[in-house]
Protein backbone atom coordinates (compact mmCIF):
# COMPACT_ATOMS: atom_id res chain seq x y z
CA UNK A 1 0.00 0.00 0.00
CA UNK A 2 1.95 3.01 -1.28
CA UNK A 3 1.99 6.16 1.06
CA UNK A 4 3.48 9.81 0.22
CA UNK A 5 6.04 8.90 4.10
CA UNK A 6 6.82 6.63 5.86
CA UNK A 7 5.07 5.50 8.96
CA UNK A 8 6.55 5.00 12.07
CA UNK A 9 4.95 3.59 15.75
CA UNK A 10 7.11 4.31 18.60
CA UNK A 11 6.36 2.63 22.25
CA UNK A 12 4.60 4.46 24.63
CA UNK A 13 3.65 3.89 28.25
CA UNK A 14 0.89 2.64 30.24
CA UNK A 15 -0.43 2.65 33.85
CA UNK A 16 -0.30 -1.07 35.20
CA UNK A 17 -3.05 -3.19 34.59
CA UNK A 18 -5.57 -4.01 37.38
CA UNK A 19 -8.73 -6.47 37.78
CA UNK A 20 -12.13 -4.59 37.66
CA UNK A 21 -12.95 -3.51 41.40
CA UNK A 22 -9.18 -4.02 42.42
CA UNK A 23 -5.93 -1.88 42.77
CA UNK A 24 -7.44 0.92 40.22
CA UNK A 25 -11.00 1.34 41.18
CA UNK A 26 -11.07 4.83 42.47
CA UNK A 27 -9.84 6.18 39.24
CA UNK A 28 -12.43 6.72 35.79
CA UNK A 29 -11.11 6.74 32.47
CA UNK A 30 -9.96 10.26 32.05
CA UNK A 31 -8.30 10.00 35.48
CA UNK A 32 -6.55 6.68 34.26
CA UNK A 33 -5.72 8.78 31.24
CA UNK A 34 -4.26 11.87 32.38
CA UNK A 35 -0.72 10.50 33.66
CA UNK A 36 0.08 8.76 30.68
CA UNK A 37 -0.84 11.74 28.39
CA UNK A 38 0.80 14.00 30.03
CA UNK A 39 4.17 11.46 30.80
CA UNK A 40 4.02 11.13 26.97
CA UNK A 41 3.98 14.82 26.34
CA UNK A 42 6.49 15.53 28.83
CA UNK A 43 8.94 13.72 26.90
CA UNK A 44 8.75 16.14 24.10
CA UNK A 45 10.42 18.42 26.46
CA UNK A 46 8.49 21.85 25.72
CA UNK A 47 7.12 20.52 22.52
CA UNK A 48 3.63 19.37 21.72
CA UNK A 49 2.12 16.28 19.17
CA UNK A 50 0.34 17.61 16.40
CA UNK A 51 -3.09 16.05 17.53
CA UNK A 52 -4.10 13.53 19.46
CA UNK A 53 -6.26 10.81 19.36
CA UNK A 54 -7.65 8.68 22.18
CA UNK A 55 -10.85 5.90 22.67
CA UNK A 56 -12.91 3.90 25.69
CA UNK A 57 -15.51 1.35 24.89
CA UNK A 58 -17.24 1.25 28.16
CA UNK A 59 -19.85 4.60 27.65
CA UNK A 60 -19.97 7.64 30.03
CA UNK A 61 -22.78 10.25 30.04
CA UNK A 62 -20.50 12.60 31.24
CA UNK A 63 -18.09 13.42 28.02
CA UNK A 64 -18.42 12.79 24.54
CA UNK A 65 -15.15 13.31 23.05
CA UNK A 66 -12.96 11.80 25.78
CA UNK A 67 -9.67 12.28 23.65
CA UNK A 68 -10.34 16.19 24.24
CA UNK A 69 -10.81 15.70 28.06
CA UNK A 70 -7.75 13.75 28.63
CA UNK A 71 -5.52 16.64 26.88
CA UNK A 72 -7.29 19.15 29.01
CA UNK A 73 -7.51 17.48 31.93
CA UNK A 74 -3.43 16.82 31.58
CA UNK A 75 -2.84 20.47 30.53
CA UNK A 76 -1.39 20.07 27.43
CA UNK A 77 -1.29 23.11 25.33
CA UNK A 78 -4.94 23.60 23.97
CA UNK A 79 -4.46 24.31 20.40
CA UNK A 80 -3.31 20.44 19.87
CA UNK A 81 -6.76 18.84 18.12
CA UNK A 82 -7.85 15.78 19.72
CA UNK A 83 -10.87 12.95 19.00
CA UNK A 84 -11.95 10.12 20.03
CA UNK A 85 -12.52 6.55 18.07
CA UNK A 86 -13.95 3.20 19.16
CA UNK A 87 -13.69 -0.33 17.67
CA UNK A 88 -14.05 -2.38 20.91
CA UNK A 89 -11.23 -4.27 21.74
CA UNK A 90 -9.03 -2.82 18.44
CA UNK A 91 -9.68 0.87 19.76
CA UNK A 92 -6.66 2.15 20.04
CA UNK A 93 -5.37 -0.33 17.08
CA UNK A 94 -7.44 1.54 15.04
CA UNK A 95 -6.60 4.79 16.59
CA UNK A 96 -3.42 4.16 15.30
CA UNK A 97 -4.53 3.25 11.58
CA UNK A 98 -6.45 6.71 11.71
CA UNK A 99 -3.34 8.16 12.51
CA UNK A 100 -1.18 6.66 10.17
CA UNK A 101 -3.35 7.65 7.45
CA UNK A 102 -3.41 11.57 8.71
CA UNK A 103 0.26 11.70 9.40
CA UNK A 104 1.52 13.40 6.00
CA UNK A 105 5.39 14.60 6.48
CA UNK A 106 3.93 17.96 6.45
CA UNK A 107 1.40 19.85 8.50
CA UNK A 108 1.24 16.15 10.33
CA UNK A 109 4.48 15.01 11.85
CA UNK A 110 3.59 13.04 15.13
CA UNK A 111 0.48 12.09 17.05
CA UNK A 112 -0.29 10.66 20.60
CA UNK A 113 -2.72 7.94 20.02
CA UNK A 114 -4.24 6.23 23.74
CA UNK A 115 -6.84 4.33 24.78
CA UNK A 116 -8.45 3.29 27.81
CA UNK A 117 -11.45 2.02 30.22
CA UNK A 118 -12.25 1.60 33.80
CA UNK A 119 -14.72 -1.06 34.30
CA UNK A 120 -14.60 -0.23 37.67
CA UNK A 121 -16.17 2.77 37.12
CA UNK A 122 -19.10 1.82 34.61
CA UNK A 123 -22.39 4.26 34.52
CA UNK A 124 -25.23 3.31 34.84
CA UNK A 125 -28.07 4.84 33.16
CA UNK A 126 -32.16 5.03 32.76
CA UNK A 127 -33.71 2.79 30.71
CA UNK A 128 -34.82 4.50 27.64
CA UNK A 129 -38.70 4.58 28.11
CA UNK A 130 -37.71 5.95 31.85
CA UNK A 131 -35.47 8.68 29.82
CA UNK A 132 -38.09 9.90 27.68
CA UNK A 133 -40.85 9.83 30.21
CA UNK A 134 -38.31 11.45 32.73
CA UNK A 135 -37.54 14.35 29.95
CA UNK A 136 -40.89 14.90 29.28
CA UNK A 137 -41.89 15.40 33.20
CA UNK A 138 -39.60 17.96 33.51
CA UNK A 139 -40.34 19.59 30.48
CA UNK A 140 -43.63 20.29 31.63
CA UNK A 141 -45.11 23.76 32.85
CA UNK A 142 -47.60 23.38 35.10
CA UNK A 143 -49.04 21.08 38.00
CA UNK A 144 -51.36 19.91 35.60
CA UNK A 145 -49.18 18.67 33.28
CA UNK A 146 -46.88 16.98 35.57
CA UNK A 147 -49.54 15.09 37.30
CA UNK A 148 -50.99 14.16 33.84
CA UNK A 149 -47.37 13.52 32.37
CA UNK A 150 -46.87 11.56 36.20
CA UNK A 151 -50.04 8.88 35.13
CA UNK A 152 -48.52 8.06 31.99
CA UNK A 153 -45.58 5.86 33.36
CA UNK A 154 -45.53 2.45 33.81
CA UNK A 155 -43.99 -0.08 36.53
CA UNK A 156 -42.23 -1.85 33.62
CA UNK A 157 -40.80 1.45 32.45
CA UNK A 158 -38.89 1.91 35.02
CA UNK A 159 -35.29 0.24 34.27
CA UNK A 160 -31.63 0.60 35.04
CA UNK A 161 -29.27 0.66 32.23
CA UNK A 162 -26.09 -1.81 32.97
CA UNK A 163 -23.75 -1.73 30.48
CA UNK A 164 -23.23 -5.34 29.70
CA UNK A 165 -19.82 -7.17 28.21
CA UNK A 166 -22.01 -8.72 25.34
CA UNK A 167 -23.28 -8.73 21.77
CA UNK A 168 -26.05 -6.60 21.46
CA UNK A 169 -26.98 -8.04 18.36
CA UNK A 170 -27.11 -11.35 19.74
CA UNK A 171 -27.07 -11.14 23.44
CA UNK A 172 -24.39 -13.33 24.04
CA UNK A 173 -21.30 -12.63 25.92
CA UNK A 174 -17.98 -12.73 24.54
CA UNK A 175 -17.46 -15.63 26.21
CA UNK A 176 -20.42 -17.36 25.08
CA UNK A 177 -19.70 -16.77 21.57
CA UNK A 178 -16.07 -17.87 22.39
CA UNK A 179 -17.58 -21.65 23.63
CA UNK A 180 -19.63 -21.93 20.64
CA UNK A 181 -16.31 -21.02 18.18
CA UNK A 182 -14.42 -23.38 20.42
CA UNK A 183 -16.80 -26.54 20.74
CA UNK A 184 -16.95 -25.65 16.72
CA UNK A 185 -13.35 -25.97 16.47
CA UNK A 186 -12.96 -28.61 18.72
CA UNK A 187 -10.64 -26.50 20.77
CA UNK A 188 -10.00 -28.98 24.19
CA UNK A 189 -9.67 -27.17 27.79
CA UNK A 190 -6.00 -28.73 28.41
CA UNK A 191 -5.10 -26.52 24.80
CA UNK A 192 -6.60 -23.47 26.25
CA UNK A 193 -4.56 -23.98 29.73
CA UNK A 194 -1.35 -24.03 28.16
CA UNK A 195 -1.71 -20.60 26.13
CA UNK A 196 -2.94 -19.71 29.24
CA UNK A 197 0.03 -20.67 31.42
CA UNK A 198 2.50 -19.58 28.99
CA UNK A 199 1.33 -16.15 28.65
CA UNK A 200 1.80 -15.81 32.60
CA UNK A 201 4.69 -17.18 32.56
CA UNK A 202 6.16 -15.35 29.79
CA UNK A 203 4.35 -12.01 31.36
CA UNK A 204 6.43 -12.76 34.85
CA UNK A 205 9.55 -13.32 33.27
CA UNK A 206 8.95 -9.89 30.80
CA UNK A 207 8.58 -8.02 34.50
CA UNK A 208 11.52 -9.73 35.96
CA UNK A 209 13.58 -9.08 33.68
CA UNK A 210 13.01 -5.35 33.54
CA UNK A 211 11.17 -5.25 29.81
CA UNK A 212 8.11 -3.37 31.29
CA UNK A 213 10.20 -0.74 33.42
CA UNK A 214 9.81 1.46 30.64
CA UNK A 215 6.74 0.82 29.29
CA UNK A 216 4.44 1.08 32.56
CA UNK A 217 4.17 4.35 34.64
CA UNK A 218 2.70 4.21 38.73
CA UNK A 219 -0.29 5.50 38.92
CA UNK A 220 -1.11 6.66 42.59
CA UNK A 221 0.49 3.76 44.54
CA UNK A 222 0.37 1.17 42.10
CA UNK A 223 3.86 0.54 40.33
CA UNK A 224 2.93 -2.91 38.48
CA UNK A 225 0.55 -5.06 36.77
CA UNK A 226 -1.55 -7.19 39.37
CA UNK A 227 -2.89 -10.06 36.82
CA UNK A 228 0.04 -12.02 36.74
CA UNK A 229 0.67 -15.06 38.34
CA UNK A 230 3.80 -16.62 39.31
CA UNK A 231 2.12 -19.37 40.77
CA UNK A 232 0.32 -20.50 38.16
CA UNK A 233 0.39 -23.70 36.68
CA UNK A 234 -1.96 -26.36 34.52
CA UNK A 235 -2.54 -28.25 37.75
CA UNK A 236 -4.29 -25.04 39.29
CA UNK A 237 -5.61 -23.66 35.98
CA UNK A 238 -7.05 -27.22 35.74
CA UNK A 239 -9.40 -27.06 38.70
CA UNK A 240 -10.91 -23.86 37.69
CA UNK A 241 -14.76 -24.18 36.64
CA UNK A 242 -16.07 -23.22 33.38
CA UNK A 243 -17.45 -19.84 33.43
CA UNK A 244 -19.42 -19.69 30.10
CA UNK A 245 -20.69 -23.07 29.72
CA UNK A 246 -21.74 -24.13 33.01
CA UNK A 247 -24.94 -26.52 32.18
CA UNK A 248 -23.70 -28.72 29.05
CA UNK A 249 -20.84 -30.46 30.97
CA UNK A 250 -18.72 -29.23 28.01
CA UNK A 251 -17.86 -26.13 28.72
CA UNK A 252 -13.82 -25.03 28.58
CA UNK A 253 -13.45 -21.44 29.21
CA UNK A 254 -12.77 -20.67 33.01
CA UNK A 255 -11.51 -17.65 35.05
CA UNK A 256 -8.06 -18.87 34.41
CA UNK A 257 -7.73 -19.35 30.56
CA UNK A 258 -9.77 -16.04 30.09
CA UNK A 259 -8.82 -12.49 30.09
CA UNK A 260 -9.98 -10.49 32.86
CA UNK A 261 -12.29 -7.43 33.51
CA UNK A 262 -9.48 -4.95 33.95
CA UNK A 263 -8.87 -1.23 34.20
CA UNK A 264 -6.15 0.59 32.47
CA UNK A 265 -4.44 3.23 30.36
CA UNK A 266 -2.25 2.97 27.51
CA UNK A 267 -0.74 5.10 24.73
CA UNK A 268 1.87 4.85 22.01
CA UNK A 269 3.29 7.42 18.98
CA UNK A 270 2.72 7.44 15.45
CA UNK A 271 4.77 9.64 13.39
CA UNK A 272 7.00 10.60 10.37
CA UNK A 273 10.18 10.37 9.77
CA UNK A 274 9.95 14.34 11.13
CA UNK A 275 7.61 13.25 13.92
CA UNK A 276 10.39 11.14 15.21
CA UNK A 277 13.00 13.48 15.63
CA UNK A 278 10.96 15.29 18.28
CA UNK A 279 11.16 12.36 20.01
CA UNK A 280 13.78 10.68 23.13
CA UNK A 281 16.49 8.93 20.71
CA UNK A 282 16.37 5.98 23.02
CA UNK A 283 12.42 5.61 22.20
CA UNK A 284 11.87 2.34 20.51
CA UNK A 285 10.71 2.68 17.29
CA UNK A 286 9.47 0.05 13.49
CA UNK A 287 8.42 1.05 10.60
CA UNK A 288 5.05 0.28 9.55
CA UNK A 289 4.25 -1.37 6.42
CA UNK A 290 1.17 -2.09 6.08
CA UNK A 291 -2.57 -2.95 8.22
CA UNK A 292 -5.55 -4.94 7.20
CA UNK A 293 -8.93 -4.62 9.00
CA UNK A 294 -11.50 -7.69 8.50
CA UNK A 295 -15.47 -7.88 8.99
CA UNK A 296 -17.19 -11.13 9.20
CA UNK A 297 -21.09 -12.01 9.83
CA UNK A 298 -20.74 -13.17 12.84
CA UNK A 299 -24.55 -14.42 12.92
CA UNK A 300 -22.79 -17.21 11.21
CA UNK A 301 -19.42 -17.38 12.04
CA UNK A 302 -17.30 -16.89 15.34
CA UNK A 303 -17.58 -13.25 16.53
CA UNK A 304 -14.02 -13.41 17.07
CA UNK A 305 -12.82 -14.89 13.89
CA UNK A 306 -11.99 -11.94 11.66
CA UNK A 307 -7.87 -11.36 12.87
CA UNK A 308 -7.98 -15.03 11.31
CA UNK A 309 -8.80 -13.66 8.04
CA UNK A 310 -7.13 -10.73 8.10
CA UNK A 311 -3.53 -12.54 8.79
CA UNK A 312 -3.54 -13.99 5.47
CA UNK A 313 -4.92 -11.67 3.33
CA UNK A 314 -1.85 -9.17 4.67
CA UNK A 315 0.69 -12.02 4.38
CA UNK A 316 0.00 -12.79 0.88
CA UNK A 317 -0.11 -8.94 -0.27
CA UNK A 318 3.39 -8.86 1.06
CA UNK A 319 4.30 -12.39 -0.61
CA UNK A 320 5.50 -13.79 2.54
CA UNK A 321 5.15 -16.87 5.04
CA UNK A 322 4.66 -17.65 8.63
CA UNK A 323 8.26 -18.15 9.14
CA UNK A 324 9.09 -14.68 7.72
CA UNK A 325 7.35 -13.06 10.75
CA UNK A 326 9.92 -12.91 13.79
CA UNK A 327 7.38 -11.87 16.29
CA UNK A 328 3.66 -13.14 16.29
CA UNK A 329 1.67 -10.49 18.80
CA UNK A 330 -1.94 -12.22 19.25
CA UNK A 331 -4.63 -10.64 21.59
CA UNK A 332 -5.56 -13.28 24.00
CA UNK A 333 -9.08 -12.64 24.50
CA UNK A 334 -9.78 -16.17 25.40
CA UNK A 335 -6.69 -18.68 25.23
CA UNK A 336 -9.34 -20.48 23.24
CA UNK A 337 -10.12 -17.88 20.68
CA UNK A 338 -5.90 -18.23 20.40
CA UNK A 339 -6.32 -21.71 19.93
CA UNK A 340 -8.58 -21.65 16.96
CA UNK A 341 -7.05 -18.44 15.21
CA UNK A 342 -3.89 -20.70 14.61
CA UNK A 343 -6.03 -23.95 13.42
CA UNK A 344 -7.73 -21.73 10.98
CA UNK A 345 -4.40 -20.60 9.90
CA UNK A 346 -2.69 -23.57 9.74
CA UNK A 347 -5.85 -24.99 8.07
CA UNK A 348 -6.16 -25.50 3.85
CA UNK A 349 -9.82 -25.40 3.96
CA UNK A 350 -10.42 -22.30 5.95
CA UNK A 351 -7.63 -20.13 4.42
CA UNK A 352 -8.52 -21.89 0.26
CA UNK A 353 -12.81 -21.03 1.21
CA UNK A 354 -13.22 -18.35 4.01
CA UNK A 355 -10.36 -15.91 3.76
CA UNK A 356 -9.75 -16.37 0.00
CA UNK A 357 -6.34 -17.03 0.41
CA UNK A 358 -5.36 -20.25 -1.01
CA UNK A 359 -1.62 -19.63 -0.24
CA UNK A 360 0.65 -22.61 1.46
CA UNK A 361 2.04 -19.96 4.54
CA UNK A 362 4.11 -22.86 5.82
CA UNK A 363 4.23 -23.85 9.67
CA UNK A 364 3.15 -21.98 12.61
CA UNK A 365 6.34 -20.53 14.75
CA UNK A 366 4.39 -21.00 17.66
CA UNK A 367 7.53 -19.98 19.77
CA UNK A 368 7.59 -16.80 18.48
CA UNK A 369 3.91 -16.23 19.91
CA UNK A 370 3.71 -13.63 22.79
CA UNK A 371 7.16 -13.65 24.14
CA UNK A 372 6.25 -10.98 27.08
CA UNK A 373 2.57 -12.23 27.86
CA UNK A 374 -0.39 -11.38 26.71
CA UNK A 375 -3.86 -10.47 28.06
CA UNK A 376 -4.87 -13.13 29.24
CA UNK A 377 -1.82 -12.66 31.97
CA UNK A 378 -1.31 -9.01 31.67
CA UNK A 379 -5.10 -7.47 31.32
CA UNK A 380 -7.61 -6.39 29.15
CA UNK A 381 -8.95 -2.88 29.29
CA UNK A 382 -11.06 -2.56 25.87
CA UNK A 383 -9.67 0.73 25.24
CA UNK A 384 -6.25 0.28 26.32
CA UNK A 385 -5.35 -3.43 24.68
CA UNK A 386 -4.05 -1.74 21.39
CA UNK A 387 -1.68 0.66 22.32
CA UNK A 388 -0.32 -1.79 24.96
CA UNK A 389 -0.12 -4.71 22.69
CA UNK A 390 1.36 -1.93 20.38
CA UNK A 391 3.99 -0.26 22.22
CA UNK A 392 5.19 -4.10 23.70
CA UNK A 393 5.59 -5.28 19.56
CA UNK A 394 7.33 -2.57 19.14
CA UNK A 395 9.91 -2.38 21.67
CA UNK A 396 10.84 -6.21 21.26
CA UNK A 397 11.01 -5.63 17.70
CA UNK A 398 12.94 -2.78 17.44
CA UNK A 399 15.82 -4.93 19.33
CA UNK A 400 16.01 -7.29 16.43
CA UNK A 401 18.21 -7.72 12.97
CA UNK A 402 16.84 -4.51 10.69
CA UNK A 403 14.44 -6.37 8.61
CA UNK A 404 12.81 -8.16 11.21
CA UNK A 405 8.72 -8.47 10.76
CA UNK A 406 5.92 -8.61 13.14
CA UNK A 407 2.31 -9.22 12.90
CA UNK A 408 0.09 -7.35 16.03
CA UNK A 409 -3.24 -8.98 15.73
CA UNK A 410 -6.84 -7.99 17.93
CA UNK A 411 -9.85 -9.44 17.62
CA UNK A 412 -12.99 -7.27 18.53
CA UNK A 413 -16.36 -7.49 19.25
CA UNK A 414 -18.90 -7.43 16.30
CA UNK A 415 -16.75 -9.74 14.07
CA UNK A 416 -13.72 -7.23 13.12
CA UNK A 417 -10.30 -7.65 13.44
CA UNK A 418 -7.24 -5.72 12.90
CA UNK A 419 -3.96 -6.65 12.13
CA UNK A 420 -0.65 -4.88 11.72
CA UNK A 421 2.49 -5.66 9.47
CA UNK A 422 5.92 -4.27 11.22
CA UNK A 423 9.25 -3.81 10.25
CA UNK A 424 12.53 -2.99 12.56
CA UNK A 425 14.51 -0.71 10.83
Amino acid sequence: MPRPVDIWLAAGVRTPFAKVDGALHAFDAIELSVPVARHMVGLLDGGKPDFAVWGAVVPSLQWSNIGREVLMDAGIDATVPAFSTIMACSTSMIGAIEAAGMIDGDTYNLALVGGVDSLSRVQIGLGQRLSDWLRKFQQARSLGQKIDQAMHIQLQDIRLYIPAIANRTTGLSMGEHTEITAKDWQIGRAEQDEIALASHTNAVAAWERGFFDDLVIPIGDVTRDGIPRKDTSLEKLGRLSPTFDRTSGKGTLTAGNSSPLTDGAAAIWVASSKGLARLPAQTPRVKLVDWEIASLNFRTEGLLMAPAYAIPRLLARHDLRYGDIALWEIHEAFAAQVAFHLKALQSADFLRDKAKVPHDFGAFPKERLNPNGGSTALGHPFGATGARIISQSVKELAAMPAGSRAIVSICADGGQGSVLLLEAA
